[in-house]
């Protein structure tokens, strides 16, 4: 089992920028996906970006390409997402996940409000 605790979150204006940090313990970490989702009240979860924890490569949605950066720290056991040029509609609550083949594990998750 993989446990995951995020961080980060609050209010910020449109335009400025929050970094968001999940840390994970459990199980090793090496043949998993990280990556950070989000959802609004009355839509779906959203997938937001990942990355592989073992090769460090990125991946992002449409949404988040040129705004979002996703990292890991494999000392600190924590995966970040660093958000710039927050918009109004970046605001949800933002969730971090870990999956490996048919295994899936969420955070709490932690509230992003942007402010116009």
């Amino acid at each position: 089992q993989v446990q995951l605790v995020e961080s980060g979150g609050g209010l910020v204006q449109a335009g400025g920028s929050l970094r968001l940090s999940c840390a994970a313990s459990g199980d090793t970490l090496n043949d998993y996906m990280l990556g950070w989702f989000r959802q609004t009240p009355g839509k779906e979860r959203e997938y937001v970006a990942r990355i592989s924890w073992s090769s460090g490569t990125p991946y992002y949605a449409d949404s988040a390409k040129g705004r979002f950066t996703i990292s890991r720290d494999e000392v600190k056991n924590t995966v970040y997402l660093q958000m710039n040029s927050l918009k109004p509609e970046d605001t949800a609550v933002y969730y971090c996940n870990a999956a490996r083949n048919f295994l899936r594990y969420w955070g709490q998750g932690t509230q992003v409000t942007v402010s116009s």
